[in-house]
């Protein structure tokens, strides 16, 4: 599955070089194809037979309102609290509960996770576009009931995201679909 997952942004790249081509790239990240857009993130899912797998990425602004390693007590605490709710992924997604789906992996990367704030403050001199990244696999015992994915409860987490780009592989194919408070529902 991860295969597959991995194959996605090749399988999007002509979206990627399109969206890049329009002039409205704001590219702030060398080597990369999406740009790093304040309020916007991207989100692929894929699901295999009963293997479920959600990527989501996106600006550090969108989920704590900063982008720079936290130095000050009140900005760990918004990372802490961005991690924890992270770290609960049923809820953050709503996943229908007919389908049974459990949380079988998760992995959160960003460097605001990792990073020794003394450490890193001395080596970040200027202003850096930090990124969150989150991998999901879930095993749902009925994939037949996933019929939506909603994103409701991201965006009241999250009210810095304004937009997801999502990218669905499943049964049906691949689809496209941006996803907002006012739209938060991806159809499988």
């Amino acid at each position: 599955m991860r295969r597959l997952l991995l194959a996605l942004p090749f399988a999007l790249l002509p979206l990627a070089m399109a969206h890049a081509a329009d002039g409205h790239d704001h590219d702030h990240q060398h080597g990369s194809l999406e740009p790093h857009e304040h309020g916007v993130g991207t989100l692929n899912v894929a699901l295999d037979g009963q293997t479920l797998e959600l990527d989501l990425d996106g600006p550090a602004i969108n989920l704590l309102g900063f982008e720079h390693i936290a130095t000050t007590d009140a900005d760990k605490a918004k990372v802490n609290s961005a991690r924890t709710q992270l770290e609960n992924p049923l809820a953050l997604f709503s996943l229908p509960k007919a389908a049974e789906c459990a949380v079988e992996a998760q992995e959160l990367e960003s460097p605001l996770f990792e990073a020794a704030p003394e450490e890193a403050a001395a080596t970040q001199t200027e202003h850096h576009h930090n990124d969150i990244e989150a991998h999901y696999a879930f095993t749902c015992a009925k994939p037949e009931a996933l019929k939506t994915l909603d994103l409701t409860q991201f965006f009241k987490t999250f009210p810095g995201t304004h937009k997801i780009k999502a990218q669905l592989i499943g049964d049906s194919g691949q689809k496209g679909s941006e996803l907002t408070p006012k739209s938060p529902s991806l159809t499988f």
